[in-house]
C-alpha cells in the first residue's frame, strides 16, 4: 500500500462534493480553517452545485471534479465536503492509473467509504476522518481535527486508546485496516472494489447510522456466509447511531457481541470512537494495524505495512 506524501504549509487542498447536496456554509468555513493552518484551499467548480436531485452535482461534474483535482499535481489532499450516498456513481469512472499517477490523501466518511475502497483497490491509503461540517462547526482544536491535519503534514504511525468496553474479545491482531461505512461496504461486497477480497490478514472497522440493529445484523451475516470475514484477524466497531432499540437486543453492541459469540472467533474492540458523532478519530484505511484488545482497554496502532511486520 502506497501512504502519500505529508502536506506541507503553503500546499492546496481541494474540496468537493462526491456525493450529497452540501450546505455551502461548511465549504467555505472548512476553507476557512484549512487557509487559517497555512494551506491553500481550492474549491471545486461544482462542489456548491448546480445541484442534480439528491447529488451535490451531476454524476459528470462530481467526476470532473475530482479527475481535476486528482490531476492537479499542486494539489496535494482531496476533502469530501459530505458524504449522504453518490459515490457509487463514481467509482468505475475515475481510473486507478490516474490515481497511482500522483497518489494524494482522500479525506472523508459516510459514503466516501466507497472512495475509500477504490483507494484501496488502487493501493493507496486514505482516511476516514472529519469532514466539511465538523471542520467548520468544531474548529482547528476538536481533538480530532487536531489529530486529522497532525497526519497530514506528520504521517504515521498513530496510536489510539479506548477504554475497555465488557462486550469485548480480548486478543491480538495483526492486519490492514479495512471498512467504514457498513451499508457501503456491503453494498460493494463481491464486486472489484471490495474491500473484504484483498489478500491478506485485515482489520474491518464498521460504523453506520439510522440502520435498524435487524438491517445490521442482516448485513452482518451475509458478509459471515459469503465467506468474506474468512481473513478478518479483528474487529473494530465504531459508533452506531440514529436507531431505535427492539425486542431482539437493546442496543447494536449486544446484538453484534451475539451475533459474533462471547468469547468471538477473533479479537473485537467496542466502543471506538468514530463515526457519525462529533468524536470521529480519523482512521489511515489501507494502512498496517495491530489491534491489542485487553482487559485493560484497547490498544489501535496504525502504520506502513512494511513497518508494521505483518503477517498474511
Amino acid at each position: 500500500m502506497i501512504i502519500p506524501q505529508c502536506i506541507r504549509p503553503g500546499d492546496r487542498i481541494a474540496i468537493l462534493s462526491p456525493a450529497s447536496v452540501v450546505n455551502p456554509d461548511y465549504i467555505d468555513g472548512a476553507a476557512r480553517l484549512l487557509a487559517a493552518e497555512g494551506f491553500e484551499p481550492v474549491v471545486m467548480p461544482h462542489a456548491k452545485g448546480p445541484a442534480s436531485g439528491s447529488f451535490a452535482a451531476g454524476d459528470a461534474d462530481r467526476v470532473a471534479d475530482m479527475t481535476a483535482a486528482w490531476r492537479d499535481p499542486s494539489v496535494r489532499a482531496i476533502l469530501c465536503a459530505r458524504g449522504g450516498y453518490g459515490c457509487n456513481h463514481l467509482i468505475d469512472k475515475l481510473p486507478v492509473d490516474m490515481l497511482l499517477a500522483d497518489p494524494k490523501w482522500l479525506i472523508g466518511f459516510s459514503d466516501i467509504s466507497a472512495l475509500h475502497a477504490l483507494c484501496q483497490h488502487a493501493g493507496i491509503v486514505s482516511l476516514h476522518a472529519p469532514m466539511a461540517k465538523h471542520l467548520t462547526e468544531k474548529g482547528a482544536g476538536h481533538y480530532c481535527t487536531e489529530t486529522l491535519l497532525r497526519i497530514l503534514t506528520d504521517g504515521l504511525p498513530v496510536e489510539y486508546m479506548t477504554p475497555h468496553d465488557p462486550r469485548n474479545t480480548c486478543g491480538d491482531a495483526e492486519g490492514m485496516l479495512i471498512g467504514g461505512n457498513l451499508a457501503v461496504i456491503n453494498g460493494l461486497a463481491a464486486t472489484p472494489y471490495d474491500p473484504l477480497a484483498l489478500p491478506g490478514r485485515k482489520i474491518l472497522f464498521i460504523e453506520d447510522i439510522g440502520e435498524q440493529i435487524y438491517e445490521v445484523e442482516r448485513m452482518l451475516i451475509r458478509l459471515r456466509l459469503s465467506g468474506l470475514l474468512k481473513d478478518v484477524a479483528g474487529i473494530l466497531v465504531g459508533s452506531f447511531t440514529q436507531y431505535n432499540p427492539d425486542r431482539n437486543h437493546p442496543d447494536m453492541e449486544t446484538m453484534i457481541a451475539r451475533l459474533f459469540g462471547t468469547p468471538a472467533p477473533c479479537p473485537i474492540a467496542f466502543g471506538f470512537k468514530a463515526g457519525h458523532t462529533d468524536d470521529n478519530l480519523p482512521l489511515p484505511l489501507g494502512a498496517g494495524a495491530r489491534l491489542t484488545v485487553a482487559p485493560e482497554g484497547t490498544i489501535l496502532t496504525l502504520c506502513a505495512e512494511q513497518e508494521a511486520d505483518l503477517q498474511s
